[in-house]
């Protein structure tokens, strides 16, 4: 809050014209060094936000005052699951817990559905949790299904994250469309049901639909190592199917029990407070990872000295990545406190466009800026409240849908799953922007069309 203070009181009285020339400056020197000097992400992220501070007024004395600040908010919260959820995938696969979840699902599913299968995975888990903890927590199956099946990382990775970025994006109780829905007013009922009504066909067309395409474009083999060396010992116990999905399905369980006793209101007695603090993501995947250093460890006949290694062995692999997302959180921190977001957004409230289709705009350029999609929706919500007085009750739910499409709209450079997602498909830049981006882009343009074709129905 303070560093807030700082960097907004150091940028006042900068003109509309400087502060989005500063932040193009700042997204170009990032591809630059990354692109043409080959520059480690982590040091361009680092360089572009000063870049961007500087050229946005800031001062040199506080040129990296936000960009602290943001990587300490996303290590707290980002880093922190993406560590726990390491230690999850390396013990599925270290168990062989993660070949017995692929074994069900290779054998009761064609090999020409199995990106219909991850989605569908994607979609069911993506509903109580954060998008980064279903990353972290699926990636691991996909990439294992993808080297059994022989098939490519983007025919099954990209269903699997549209799948999370739809639900992340569209369907409460994701942050984003929780905010949204108490700044305009909507009724919750009404917007989760619309929600996942838009959701479904989205996902399949920027899922599995999207994929095949993709996939001829990106050729992307799977790895043949993630998160360390898996023993290969076939006499070693591997845990049953039924303990290795429980391990998987905990934290959303948890999650999901949260969700139902706050809705239910029973979240400020002592038993449904209770179950809040346990469907918090941070204490639902620290449990996880607790009971499967136990169901995938030592009731393995692992000692607890082999758990506590292989929990150690988990972290070298993820160093990267931790870095690079912190640094993107650090650059969106810096773009959002140089007030860019705000002068986007006031500029096209004032033209005269359909409160659907204006929220959607907003969104997607505080996206485009910040790197945010909850930012995105903050602001847009914020920002469109005034125009929802007006609208129907299912209209209101189709603005804050119309706003959550928009707010994952081209991830890129800036945004920190932009990085997440590379770094755990050992991609380029460009063969990110050449999927996942792509992938966010028709996924934000099919919600939009669906909830204006919608908004004529109903």
């Amino acid at each position: 809050m303070i560093a807030h203070q700082l960097v907004t009181a150091a940028a006042e009285g900068v003109g509309e014209t400087q502060l989005i020339f500063a932040a193009i400056v700042g997204i170009l020197v990032i591809v630059a060094l990354i692109v043409g000097l080959k520059m480690h992400p982590f040091l361009a992220l680092t360089l572009g936000a000063g870049v961007l501070a500087v050229l946005a007024g800031i001062g040199y004395t506080d040129a990296f005052t936000s960009f602290v600040a943001g990587v300490g908010t996303t290590v707290a919260g980002v880093g922190l699951l993406i560590a726990l959820g390491a230690i999850i995938g390396k013990l599925l696969i270290d168990s062989g817990g993660a070949d017995e979840i692929v074994d069900a699902i290779l054998s009761r599913t064609p090999v020409q559905r199995l990106p219909w299968a991850m989605a569908l995975i994607a979609f069911v888990i993506g509903i109580p949790l954060f998008f980064e903890v279903g990353v972290v927590l699926l990636i691991p199956v996909v990439m294992l299904a993808a080297r059994r099946s022989k098939l490519s990382m983007i025919v099954l990775g990209i269903p699997a994250l549209a799948g999370l970025s739809a639900l992340h994006g569209l369907v409460p109780p994701h942050p984003g469309p929780l905010i949204a829905i108490d700044a305009l007013g909507a009724d919750l009922g009404t917007t989760l049901g619309l929600g996942l009504l838009v959701a479904t066909p989205t996902v399949i067309i920027a899922g599995p639909l999207l994929a095949k395409p993709l996939a001829r474009w990106v050729v992307l083999p799977p790895p043949d190592v993630f998160l360390g060396e898996a023993r290969t010992d076939e006499d070693a116990r591997r845990p049953r199917f039924g303990v290795a999905l429980m391990v998987v399905l905990l934290p959303v369980v948890l999650m999901l029990l949260r969700t139902v006793v706050e809705a239910s209101g029973a979240g400020e007695n002592p038993v449904g407070q209770v179950f809040v603090f346990l469907g918090t993501p941070l204490v639902a995947l620290l449990i996880t990872t607790l009971v499967a250093m136990v169901a995938l460890g030592t009731s393995l006949g692992n000692t607890r000295a082999q758990v506590s290694k292989l929990v150690d062995s988990s972290f070298a692999p993820i160093a990267s990545i931790l870095l690079i997302v912190a640094a993107g959180g650090g650059f969106k921190q810096t773009l959002v406190d140089s007030g860019v977001g705000d002068v986007i957004a006031s500029g096209i409230t004032d033209a005269a466009i359909p409160p659907l289709l204006a929220g959607w705009i907003v969104a997607v350029l505080i996206r485009l800026a910040t790197g945010s999609a909850t930012v995105a929706t903050i602001t847009a919500a914020g920002i469109m409240a005034p125009l929802a007085t007006d609208l129907s009750t299912t209209h209101v739910a189709l603005l804050v849908l119309a706003i959550g499409a928009g707010s994952v709209f081209l991830s890129h450079v800036n945004d920190a799953g932009f990085w997440l997602v590379k770094e755990y498909f050992k991609m380029t830049v460009g063969q990110t922007f050449k999927t996942w981006s792509l992938m966010e882009t028709v996924l934000s343009v099919t919600a939009l069309i669906f909830v204006l074709l919608l908004s004529l129905v109903i």
